[in-house]
């Protein structure tokens, strides 16, 4: 079976406060490793009070401290937000403390609205516009050392030198970011839960086009959906109901704490709003492990995922932790820990 990955966004509910969120991941990372899932990857948001995680490497340190078997990462760091020295820096701390667990996904996005976006890069440089291709590129620089010739970073090292940045990923939800994951030779992975774009097509674009690098010497994509399991379709439905009020604010602007379930279920949604959570289904898995597995599995057949990375933002936390032992069951993570 598919192996399945763990993408954690530390969501603050109207009853878990954005500390609490952040202690919930790592319980959820301690408990998944048990089950079998081979990744965890955290999320940098900023000012958005439904997300407690706006640095993923903080807590990708902490996580990895606590866990045996997980490969833990970001998913991602958002290149705008930050110099390309600080990130090798910081990944290759990480890659030094727990070597071959470390990930370095990479988003194009500041992951945060105009003004935030402004403070995080204000003091940092004066560029504009889209600068992920450049940042990008001193990245890589930063590791394989080809700096032109005097160049003034040839007389700056990143620290420790003594090891290599983890395997970098690009994370997108567009065409554009598959056609550059396979042109630099890198992991790929796409955010379905909440892309525009198809899917499969991206997923595609990606395996025909890869080159081989001196990252990746073979195509590795990984397809992130959002899942809603419980024990019966009806329990599901009841867990998601918050998502989709969240998903409707979020629609509008409104970055609000997870809702209840009970909260949304008595909310007075208009005909118009109805419509808009319906159409939001079709990036949100929902119901029994069966009935996930059936709605699921056209698209993996489509799109050949290398992984299935799940993000489950149920509002209850021992809710969460069993959505995720549901699928580990369903997939047959369990069997694969026991062999």
């Amino acid at each position: 079976m598919i192996p399945l990955s763990v993408l954690d966004l530390s969501v603050v509910t109207t009853e878990t406060r954005p500390a609490a969120a952040l202690r919930n991941s790592i319980d959820l990372a301690r408990h998944v490793d048990g089950l079998g899932y081979v990744r965890y990857w955290l999320a940098e948001h900023h000012n958005l009070a439904s997300v407690a995680s706006p640095a993923p490497d903080v807590m990708i340190g902490q996580i990895a401290a606590v866990t045996k078997n997980l490969r833990v990462g970001s998913g991602g760091v958002m290149l705008p937000n930050h110099a390309p020295l600080v990130v090798a820096e910081r990944f290759k701390m990480l890659e030094a403390l727990f070597p071959g667990r470390i990930d370095l996904g990479l988003g194009r996005a500041p992951g945060t609205d105009g003004a935030t976006a402004y403070a995080l890069r204000s003091r940092l440089d004066r560029r504009e516009g889209d600068d992920f291709l450049e940042r990008l590129h001193e990245l890589t620089l930063w590791e394989t050392r080809d700096f032109p010739q005097g160049h003034p970073y040839n007389s700056v090292v990143a620290m420790p030198d003594d090891t290599p940045l983890p395997p970098i990923w690009l994370l997108g939800s567009s065409d554009y970011s598959s056609e550059l994951a396979a042109q630099v030779g890198m992991g790929f992975a796409f955010a379905h839960h909440f892309a525009m774009h198809d899917a499969v097509d991206a997923m595609i674009n990606y395996r025909a086009h890869f080159k081989p690098s001196g990252w990746r010497t073979t195509p590795h994509a990984i397809l992130a959906v959002a899942i809603a399991a419980a024990e019966t379709d009806a329990e599901a439905e009841r867990l998601a109901s918050s998502m989709d009020l969240n998903r409707l604010r979020r629609d509008r602007g409104q970055y609000a704490p997870l809702p209840s379930p009970e909260e949304a279920l008595t909310y007075g949604y208009t005909d118009s709003e109805r419509a808009s959570i319906a159409r939001n289904r079709s990036r949100l898995f929902v119901g029994s492990p069966a009935t996930v597995m059936a709605k699921l599995q056209p698209m993996i057949d489509a799109s050949k995922p290398d992984e299935l990375m799940v993000i489950s933002a149920i509002y209850d936390h021992e809710a969460r932790k069993t959505s995720y032992s549901l699928l580990a069951e369903a997939f047959g993570l369990a069997k694969q820990v026991a062999a």
